[in-house]
């Protein structure tokens, strides 16, 4: 998987460096992930990565496309590798939990704004809120 990484990072114009491929695969194997654990993940797996170069490599890499920042209102910054679909999150409104939605049916209808107002679109961010399964089932069971 780590040469998908490395053809990932060639084709964008980044060296090919052991943090970023860490920051890579912890993004793979841990959707929705905050930086801090970024960072925990990462180095778990190399202990001598400082904190500074993740929030460098998150920077980067989002700045070249390989990764998306996604802050739902008043939650903290979420970072996660599916980038390019226009999808969506739900997010519960009591643990913080994230999902991805996949946008609704057709071809991207979310894109349609009613008034454009001028803009050229080409994204639209859309979240749904709401509880998770795991906190519904804590509430009614109290």
């Amino acid at each position: 998987m780590s040469s998908d990484f490395e053809t990932q990072l060639r084709a964008v114009s980044l060296r090919v460096t052991r943090p970023r491929l860490a920051v890579l695969a912890a993004l793979r194997d841990h959707p929705h992930v905050d930086t801090d654990t970024v960072i925990a993940l990462v180095r778990a797996d190399q202990p001598t990565v400082s904190h500074q170069a993740v929030y460098d490599v998150l920077r980067a890499l989002t700045d070249a496309g390989l990764v998306r920042r996604i802050q739902p209102a008043g939650a903290t910054a979420r970072y996660e590798s599916r980038v390019g679909d226009n999808h969506h999150h739900v997010v519960c409104r009591s643990c913080g939990a994230i999902a991805d939605v996949d946008c609704a049916v057709g071809h991207a209808p979310c894109l349609t704004a009613s008034d454009d107002h001028g803009f050229v679109v080409d994204e639209a961010e859309v979240v749904y809120w709401g509880t998770c399964p795991d906190c519904a089932t804590e509430r009614t069971s109290q």
